[in-house]
């Protein structure tokens, strides 16, 4: 079978014949039988068979001669087909075979049958190589009786015959079907457009009907090869690579059903490429080397494969107008402004469907919403829609702080605001003032947040991101780097794939287990961990959101790394009056205190986040108690905090306090 036989089986269903039917066809083999039997009766008068009633108007052929084309089967196996119907659909098929066999237990088409019967009969009919064994078209009873047994036709194929297409059984739960799209952007159908060239530009006719559709997000992938598969005259169905068989008999048991059934319908099939492991990796490439079909492998990133990948295409990013389009075309109803739609795609970056889904959800929600507005609801229905994928790359904080909460000197609370300035007006100034094109790159806002431990420093992105109406996430830098050659920057890809959808406000903590002072290159894992940290400053210049990074040694930090960062604010150890401060705002209004003093308080040399766990514990403490909070409960708790840090109290930090 040539790899172009699914165009066979187009071209072959759409035939009208000649207008003979598939009942006319089964009678003519069967008078076929019917003269052996009288030749085997030597002339003798029989009255076994009764004539045969003339047909009704009945199933064409089509199908027959789609069949016959698709797997180059010849005169006799095509007989041979319908000799097998004829024992489903004709009821005296088994009394004529019996006659015809001249034994009544042979009430049924046998191979031997059709050799003495039929015309133009070929022993090579029916070895497991050939089309009839191969694809499953019929199936013998009986392997070691191949002349006398049974022989049963395939019930996917009688269906087929009688025009009653449908996915093979054997194939339910692995293969599902994809629908079409009603729409796409015009980036998506281009790249369609593409998949579907990869099946039919013919260049090589032996070659592998595979194209392999990578980037974007799943439904994306699926989206643009339901409507590649549309536009070749062919259904999509959609499979696991995971699903595919290890063991190799099973697997090539899978690979010709399938691969009948992607003629029979006729189909692509899309396989999603996840991260296997070696086994099923294998098993994976196998059938996909061995697919004469079209295929499309859906997968994040290319494969790592010695075999042909064939065409590959790569999901495009949509670009602002577009974005716009789409936002515009799913919330037509909810009256947006052109303002709070560019809006919208300055901070979200969403495929298709789930901007839909998103407007959906605003057009169920909206009519019950007292609080927000359609723009208010599209914006929480995009973090919504955001967060997906985010939560297991990084600690998400639902931002409360607002500015008062922060006790810093003027000069860095004045950084953070021209901050959030870059990114709440970015849209004016890269596309609506053109400084995007004029610059192009390095258009991400960065930050570097430099200081020690508990001086503010997530507090102080937890306000930005609260600013900013942005979800903060949290990520560990310790956590992400890898041993590994290659692997931290597949960590950090993931982080920063996931947080695009929405640009989130990414916090990059203890980025110390990353950068360093790496300019002199003394061996591989230097020159490894300089590729890295590029990585990461190229994918921070790179996003539409912003991505901080905090440390407790600058110093540590290579100049030219530093240059790359836009902006960078000291988070230096707070004064005692600022740690007063803090004290004041740390206490909530409504808890029963008595005697606490702020001032003597501050006389602890620790920073605002071991401020707060002496305030808290120092709550606790009390209310076991009963009491209201007293300075007696605070000293409690800093020598507990105090043997955390590893310090002792001096008589100075406490004097006066009980």
């Amino acid at each position: 079978m040539g790899t172009h036989a699914t165009t066979a089986a187009q071209s072959g269903a759409a035939a009208l014949g000649d207008g003979t039917t598939l009942t006319a066809e089964i009678r003519r083999v069967l008078a076929r039988v019917d003269a052996h039997a009288l030749r085997g009766a030597k002339g003798e008068e029989h009255h076994a068979q009764a004539p045969v009633p003339e047909p009704a108007d009945g199933p064409g052929t089509a199908p027959l001669d789609a069949l016959v084309a698709c797997f180059g089967l010849t005169a006799f196996e095509r007989d041979l087909v319908l000799l097998t119907a004829a024992q489903e659909l004709e009821p005296t098929t088994a009394a004529r075979c019996a006659v015809a066999s001249a034994d009544p237990e042979r009430a049924h088409p046998t191979f031997s049958l059709a050799l003495a019967a039929l015309d133009e009969p070929h022993w090579s009919a029916l070895p497991p190589v050939a089309p009839l064994r191969r694809w499953r078209i019929l199936e013998p009873d009986d392997v070691s009786r191949l002349t006398t047994t049974r022989l049963r036709l395939d019930e996917r194929i009688l269906h087929f015959l009688l025009g009653s297409p449908y996915l093979d059984a054997r194939l339910h739960g692995q293969a599902l079907r994809t629908p079409v799209p009603d729409r796409l952007p015009p980036s998506y159908d281009l790249a369609a457009s593409r998949v579907a060239g990869g099946w039919t530009d013919g260049a090589r006719p032996d070659a592998p009907l595979l194209v392999e559709l990578v980037g974007g997000d799943l439904r994306s992938r699926a989206d643009i090869a339901a409507a590649a598969a549309a536009r070749a005259g062919l259904g999509l169905y959609t499979m696991s690579a995971e699903d595919i068989p290890v063991d190799p008999a099973e697997r090539d048991r899978f690979a010709r059903l399938w691969q009948r059934e992607a003629i029979l319908l006729p189909a692509a099939l899309l396989v999603e490429f996840g991260e296997p492991d070696r086994e099923q990796q294998a098993a994976t490439e196998a059938f996909l080397a061995g697919a004469a079909v079209p295929v499309v492998v859906s997968s994040a990133d290319p494969r790592r494969t010695d075999r042909p990948h064939g065409t590959r295409v790569t999901v495009p990013s949509l670009g602002d107008e577009e974005q716009l389009s789409l936002w515009a075309d799913a919330f037509s109803d909810a009256d947006l402004t052109d303002g709070e739609l560019r809006a919208l795609i300055a901070q979200f970056q969403l495929p298709p469907h789930v901007v839909r889904s998103a407007a959906a959800t605003v057009r169920r929600e909206l009519p019950h919403e007292d609080e927000l507005d359609a723009a208010g609801l599209a914006w929480r229905a995009g973090m919504d829609e955001a967060r997906i994928g985010m939560d297991e790359l990084g600690r998400r904080i639902e931002p409360q702080a607002g500015w008062r909460d922060l006790v810093l000197h003027e000069r860095q609370t004045g950084v953070l605001r021209e901050i959030v300035a870059h990114v709440r007006q970015r849209s004016v100034v890269h596309q609506e003032w053109g400084f995007g094109a004029t610059l192009r790159r390095g258009l991400g806002v960065t930050a570097l947040f430099a200081g020690g431990s508990g001086t503010g420093k997530t507090l102080a992105a937890e306000v930005m991101a609260k600013e900013l109406g942005l979800d903060l996430f949290v990520v560990d830098l310790s956590q992400v780097v890898s041993k590994y050659i290659g692997e931290t920057e597949k960590n950090l890809r993931r982080v920063f794939d996931a947080a695009e959808r929405g640009g989130a406000l990414l916090l990059f903590d203890e980025a110390d287990a990353l950068f360093g002072k790496r300019s002199e290159v003394k061996d591989s894992h230097d020159r490894y961990a300089n590729l890295e940290v590029s990585y990461l400053l190229m994918r921070m210049e790179a996003y539409r959101g912003l991505a901080i990074l905090t440390t407790n040694m600058k110093k540590a930090l290579d100049n030219a790394f530093l240059r790359r960062i836009r902006f960078l604010v000291d988070f230096p150890f707070p004064a005692e009056h600022e740690r007063a401060e803090i004290w004041r705002r740390v206490l909530p209004p409504q808890a029963p205190v008595k005697d606490i003093d702020p001032e003597l308080l501050a006389r602890l040399t620790v920073a605002g986040g071991s401020i707060r766990n002496i305030a808290l514990s120092g709550a606790f403490l009390a209310a076991e108690e009963g009491e209201a909070l007293q300075m007696r409960h605070m000293l409690a708790a800093a020598r507990t905090e105090y043997l955390k840090l590893e310090r002792s109290l001096t008589p100075t930090e406490v004097r006066g306090w009980v």
